[in-house]
């Protein structure tokens, strides 16, 4: 006898929400860098209650990588929270923190938006080298001598 799938009621939905949210949440505020993006990329797919973690992890007191992971997130959000994650993005640009307003002004840099006070990054002048003809003159000689030495081309 096989079993159907059951639709977990609205309850049990509910109660598994918040168990994904903590997880996810907790994740978010990990050391390792490639598990906190991965989070907050999940994060950016949970609409409000994503929002709202990631709007805090970005706000807190936190480490550099929980703040870049967050606007991560912040910069993946699709659909009717991109532009509320924008407008916490520019938030962060004026936030009292410099790491979280570093952290704002790269994510909207990656976003294509245009940030006020941040100078664009000069690139250094190349300095171009001549290409020069090199004369036969200044080529070595063959050896006279008849017998050879080590790196040393045969004499036809």
């Amino acid at each position: 006898m096989k079993l159907e799938k059951r639709k977990p009621s609205g309850r049990e939905k509910d109660e598994a929400a918040i168990e994904l949210l903590n997880k996810l949440r907790e994740r978010l505020f990990s050391d390792n860098v490639s598990t906190a993006r991965l989070a907050a990329f999940n994060l950016s797919w949970m609409q409000e209650d994503g929002l709202e973690i990631l709007k805090k992890a970005l706000f807190g007191d936190d480490n550099i990588t929980t703040k870049n992971a967050a606007a991560y997130g912040l910069r993946k959000m699709r659909g009717r929270m991109k532009k509320m994650a924008l407008e916490i993005l520019n938030e962060g640009m004026k936030h009292r923190d410099s790491s979280t307003k570093e952290v704002s002004r790269n994510a909207l840099q990656l976003l294509g938006q245009k940030v006020p006070g941040a100078s664009a990054p000069q690139k250094p002048a190349v300095k171009r080298t001549r290409i020069r003809e090199i004369s036969h003159e200044s080529r070595p000689r063959l050896r006279a001598d008849t017998r050879r030495g080590i790196g040393t081309r045969r004499s036809r």
